[in-house]
């Protein structure tokens, strides 16, 4: 298995610096690549036993791929993935929206699976990474939506404003660039639109306080915060050690990753 090989040489190069293993970091790093390692052994079990089937949540029933080109990929099939947005997520699917537009797309994970939650809505994908334009090209072909799903290779700022004509929502997850493409003062369409963000606290350690600066006077916030979860997992999954199941659902994530859910002021569900 690669996938074993991997993280055999991954923990050699710490071994040799065995008077070092006590330190925090290093101890930390040699159980991420063990739990990455055994998250994947769980993930083939699950292909195994159910396809690629996504298990619950609201993408239940979409065919995914056999990869994340980020991330982890189990909790994607079991339907848990990024669960603090589920009911946001919901509730955007009944504010009839015309188009979304998904910003670091990556394999097309949302930018599929709201394509097929809306069916009356065009997602407009973008990544800057081919492979990541190809696998999400591929997903939407696989569940049917290619002809709602644009992929797009870099967003740019002034794009913003050709979407302020449609009710949109705006995901946005680049891995910490959000915080500079994000930016009312260079970029006024963002008032105008609803947004989800995903932001990263490891490379911008203000960003929550930033984005609050930015962008409360234009929208109503809601701030959702990386937490402890609960999945409905299926049987055999149940069946194993309580760590397996908690590492099934684990979504590889090294610190916390604040999410922003945020609607233009005086925006009406009902519109």
């Amino acid at each position: 298995m690669a996938g074993s090989k991997a993280t055999a040489d991954a923990i050699r190069k710490h071994l040799p610096m065995d008077e070092r293993l006590e330190q925090h970091h290093q101890l930390n790093g040699l159980l991420r690549h063990m739990a990455q390692w055994r998250g994947t052994v769980l993930g083939n079990s699950y292909v195994r036993q159910h396809g690629l089937t996504i298990y619950s949540g609201p993408f239940k029933g979409m065919e995914y791929l056999d990869h994340s080109t980020e991330g982890c990929l189990l909790a994607r099939l079991l339907g848990c993935y990024e669960a603090e947005l589920h009911d946001d997520l919901k509730a955007f699917a009944g504010e009839n929206l015309e188009a979304i537009v998904d910003i670091g797309c990556a394999e097309g994970y949302y930018a599929v699976g709201l394509a097929r939650m809306m069916p009356g809505v065009t997602v407009h994908a973008y990544d800057t990474e081919p492979r990541a334009r190809a696998s999400c090209r591929d997903l939407a072909e696989k569940n049917g939506v290619a002809d709602r799903v644009v992929i797009g290779e870099t967003f740019t700022g002034d794009m913003f404003e050709t979407f302020t004509d449609r009710r949109t929502l705006v995901m946005i997850d680049t891995e910490g660039f959000e915080e500079d493409l994000m930016r009312p003062e260079t970029w006024p369409a963002l008032a105008r639109l609803a947004i989800i963000m995903e932001t990263h606290p490891e490379k911008h350690p203000d960003i929550v306080a930033t984005m609050l600066a930015r962008f409360t006077a234009t929208h109503d916030i809601l701030l959702r915060s990386t937490g402890p979860r609960t999945a409905d997992l299926p049987g055999w999954l149940l069946e194993l050690p309580q760590l397996d199941q908690l590492l099934a659902i684990w979504e590889h994530r090294a610190t916390a990753t604040p999410w922003f859910v945020m609607r233009p002021k005086g925006w009406s569900a009902a519109a």
